[in-house]
């Protein structure tokens, strides 16, 4: 079951992005909103550009055997999915509804098994990664 949220997670979150955006609420002139997106942008771009040329994968499995420590992933481990929610919830939050929340829940709750899926796999492929994870927080820093 895990696996199967793992594979859909990504096309139910740009379903909702796709589907904020044909609502017009993915994006707004207020500059919370707007904060919350470029903040979120930046954070997943930061940390693609912290990963090795050629070791990136969409998927769960991990390409290479080197824990990525440098640039966010001192902090998090989860950046892109956190820039992601980012985006998503500053979108949410600007055009407050309870559709646009329940849209919200479930690209939260796919995204929540793929990270519980990837750090299944990590912990059991990469030597150190446990460790890793104790000193750093999954998705907020100081908090989750």
């Amino acid at each position: 079951m895990m696996h199967l949220i793992s594979l859909v997670a990504f096309p139910v979150f740009l379903l909702s992005l796709l589907t904020l955006g044909l609502k017009g609420d993915l994006f707004s002139s207020a500059p919370a909103v707007i904060a919350c997106q470029v903040c979120g942008f930046a954070i997943m771009l930061w940390s693609r550009l912290s990963f090795p040329r050629g070791s990136f994968s969409f998927g769960a499995k991990p390409v290479s055997s080197t824990i990525v420590t440098v640039g966010p992933y001192k902090f998090i481990r989860h950046h892109i999915y956190a820039g992601a929610m980012l985006i998503l919830w500053g979108s949410i939050a600007g055009h407050a509804s309870i559709a646009n929340a329940g849209i919200g829940l479930v690209a939260s709750l796919f995204t929540l098994g793929k990270i519980v899926r990837e750090e299944r796999l990590l912990r059991a492929s990469l030597p150190g990664y446990e460790q890793y994870a104790h000193s750093t927080k999954a998705v907020i820093p100081f908090l989750l």
